[in-house]
This record gives C-alpha cells, sequence and structure tokens, in this order.
C-alpha cells in the first residue's frame, strides 16, 4: 500500500536530552554531590513509564500547563531519587526540572533530518503528535526541523494526550489525510503504535534500545530504516 503522510512522536523519536536521559541524570546527580552508578539508574527508570501510565489510567492531563508539568516532573524525579537512594535535599528535584526543560540540553537523534528530507522529497506529508509541553515548539525551531512538519500537534497546547486516540484524529483532520492513509512512528506501543492502530493507522514502532524485542507489530531500530519499512522505493 502507499502512504500519503507521515506522523512522529517527539521525545526519544526525534529529540532527546543529551546525552541522554540517564546520562543528563547522572551528570546533574554528580555535579550536586551524589555518585550513582548508571546501572542504578537504569535499574530505578521504571518509576518514569510507570508515572506516565498512572496518569494516562487517572485521566490526568500535565502537559498543558507550566504548573501541572512541575508537578509532574518533580513527582518522577522524586521517585526515580527514591528508587535510587538519593534523599531530595536541598531542592535537586527542581535542580533537575529546570535542567530538563532548558532547551540547549536537547539534541536530534543523527537520524532524523536525513530521514525526513527522503520522506518529504518522495511526496509525503509529514506531522508530529507528541506529549510534549507547548516549548516543544520553540525546541524544534531551535533544531532546524519546525519546516518539516506542516501539522504538529502538541498535546501542552491542545489539552489531549495519548494514548486518547482523538489527538491522532485531529492531526489527521488538521492535514486533511485518512487514518489508512498515514503512518504513526513512535518509541512506545501503549502510548504510540496501539492508539494509532486503534484507528486504522499503520503503526510502526521505533525501539533504538531493544526493548520491546516480542512487539507483533512493525519494528524498527532506527529511522533510516523507516523508509523501506512503509514501503518506500529507493
Amino acid at each position: 500500500m502507499s502512504y500519503r503522510a507521515v506522523f512522529f512522536d517527539a521525545g526519544e523519536t526525534l529529540v532527546h536530552p543529551h546525552p541522554s536521559f540517564l546520562e543528563l541524570f547522572q551528570s546533574i546527580l554528580e555535579r550536586e554531590g551524589h555518585r550513582v552508578e548508571l546501572n542504578t539508574l537504569i535499574g530505578g527508570l521504571s518509576v518514569v513509564s510507570d508515572r506516565f501510565a498512572m496518569m494516562a489510567k487517572t485521566g490526568q492531563i500535565w502537559s498543558n500547563s507550566a504548573e501541572r508539568s512541575r508537578v509532574f516532573w518533580l513527582g518522577v524525579y522524586g521517585d526515580l531519587l527514591e528508587r535510587v537512594g538519593v534523599r531530595d535535599t536541598d531542592g535537586l528535584a527542581d535542580v533537575l526540572y529546570r535542567a530538563f526543560t532548558d532547551l540547549d540540553n536537547y539534541r536530534l537523534f543523527p537520524d532524523v533530518e536525513r530521514t525526513l528530507e527522503k520522506l518529504q522529497t518522495a511526496g509525503l506529508r509529514l506531522g508530529l503528535v507528541s506529549n510534549f509541553e507547548q516549548w516543544l515548539d520553540l525546541l524544534l525551531e531551535r533544531l532546524g526541523v519546525t519546516a518539516y512538519f506542516e501539522t504538529r500537534v502538541i498535546s501542552g497546547v491542545e489539552g489531549i494526550e495519548k494514548p486518547d486516540e482523538r489527538i491522532f484524529r485531529l492531526a489527521l483532520d488538521r492535514t486533511g489525510m485518512q487514518a489508512d492513509d498515514s503512518v504513526y512512528v513512535g518509541d512506545n506501543p501503549v502510548f504510540d503504535t496501539q492508539p494509532a492502530e486503534a484507528i486504522g493507522m499503520l503503526g510502526v514502532l521505533l525501539d533504538r534500545r531493544g526493548r520491546y524485542p516480542e512487539h507483533a507489530g512493525i519494528r524498527i531500530a532506527t529511522l533510516d530504516e523507516l523508509p523501506a519499512a512503509i514501503g518506500l522505493q529507493g
């Protein structure tokens, strides 16, 4: 089948904290006088996904105001600090929050621009659907990729968060696309590929770190694999 549009998640799909979430977290802890091994942080990382899952299950929106975002992320960082045995003293969670909302601490993955260029050159329309604060627009502009996305549906602006299917439908409506003409690419099955597939889009799981080897649908390790995965020739 020939697709006409490709929509992307943002965090950990297109953009990431530099050099990574855990490495930035670790470097901030070390700067603040707390030495924590990377493997210890990896072991505690499930508290982050647990927080996201809890918010989605209870229907709580965290991204549509600065204060809600701050409260949410302070809870995430507090949970992770507790899990790895670091006491949240002297406003450590706040220090982390400031670092992770600093645009200078984000980068594009190296495969992003060449893949977007290839898709756009092939005539595909590109969009973005992301659970992110409204400052994502500023970040995309800073990173030089805003012009690729004719439609950007950001939860912090719209007040709807994935996995709510309405956020995907909103992107389709604004682009004038049908679900079965469209692809959605993201890094999480529950928040990305499953709800997109539920409304008829083709879901592509971008599994950069090999977290979902048993995924039953289309699964790629880098965005360089995306054009072939959706049947784009050449």
